[in-house]
């Protein structure tokens, strides 16, 4: 595997995540990885802190409410970080997670920072980009339910997914021949491990004279961690989030610049451990009719649903702590 670190978008908020690209194992790679015997449950017990207590997170949902009725934003993704006095083997993790059924963007990653061993284990459900040659596509994720049969009627969920593509059709458009962006899928409700979602799908053809750095220079960070309009919504999330996000919401994958491919997934459902600690983010887009104690509840069946999936015992007691704050693992 290899990296790739870019460096931050001028002018970017330290919260948004810089752009850090990472070689995966390919899929077949990962299904071997992923047969023989199930592997040792993980060991990581209740999360000690949290970087929103529960009061602080609800305040803060209040708070995006009160910038999208003011008109300054139409939805923000707003999220917390957890940590752990724990360090499992990384390797062990991504066994645990690809045992039953690998995340379309699964991630291992094992890199050497300040001395210690940063690794990254990701169970991503979300393409950020792929390309190959001038032909470009995004899959943003907005809607996310224990259940399918809960997004298929849901309004909520598809103002959230819709605002998301047309962000995303915006990025795009920066870097595409006019009148090639277009939307083959929207709202389709897909199941995931552990939990289901609305997926849409954006495509459109470069411009002959755009590369790589362009390409990402005009899409990071994704559309569907960030929100709309994205400038508004980047200084909201400064002001809200108490810690840089880190990997979290950056993007991993693989770039081949001499054939002019790659795929890259949105960082999420991903752990970082480091220095005998483990962290993972989780978040939720807020938009006008969002319920702020909900949208706590959501922060919590993502992070339970992705513990449950690594063997973990006590995943349903893990996340629901009411502590901080959170040290950043990857700086």
């Amino acid at each position: 595997m290899e990296s790739v670190r870019l460096g931050r978008a001028s002018g970017a908020p330290r919260r948004v995540p810089d752009a850090v690209l990472v070689r995966f194992a390919c899929q077949a790679r990962v299904r071997s990885l992923g047969e023989g015997p199930a592997p040792a449950p993980v060991r990581l017990g209740p999360a000690r802190r949290s970087s929103l207590t529960r009061a602080e997170y609800v305040a803060a949902v209040e708070v995006v409410l009160e910038h999208i009725r003011a008109g300054d934003c139409y939805q923000v993704n707003l999220t917390r970080t957890l940590e752990w006095d724990a360090a499992p083997d990384p390797v062990a993790m991504f066994l645990a997670l690809a045992a039953r059924r690998p995340a379309p963007h699964a991630t291992l990653l094992r890199l050497p920072a300040a001395g210690d061993l940063l690794a990254i284990v990701g169970a991503s459900p979300e393409r950020f980009l792929a390309w190959d040659g001038d032909a470009v596509e995004t899959r943003p994720i907005k809607g996310t339910a224990a259940h399918p049969a809960a997004l298929e009627h849901s309004a909520k969920d598809r103002a959230e997914n819709v605002m998301i593509v047309d962000l995303a059709r915006n990025d795009l458009g920066r870097v595409c021949t006019p009148g090639t962006i277009h939307v083959p899928a929207l709202c389709a409700v897909e199941r995931h491990p552990g939990l289901a979602h609305l997926v849409s799908t954006v495509r459109g053809r470069l411009r002959p004279d755009v590369g790589v750095g362009e390409l990402l220079r005009a899409t990071l960070p994704p559309a569907s961690v960030t929100g709309a309009p994205k400038p508004s919504v980047l200084q909201i999330i400064e002001d809200l989030e108490t810690v840089p996000r880190g990997v979290y919401c950056g993007a991993t994958g693989w770039i081949d610049t001499r054939r002019r491919r790659g795929d890259l997934a949105v960082a999420i459902r991903s752990f970082t451990v480091a220095r005998g600690r483990t962290t993972l983010g989780v978040g939720g887009g807020i938009v006008a009719d969002s319920d702020p104690e909900r949208e706590w509840d959501e922060t919590c069946l993502k992070a339970r649903r992705l513990l449950a999936r690594t063997g973990a015992s006590d995943a349903t007691m893990a996340v629901d702590v009411d502590e901080g704050p959170v040290e950043v693992l990857t700086r």
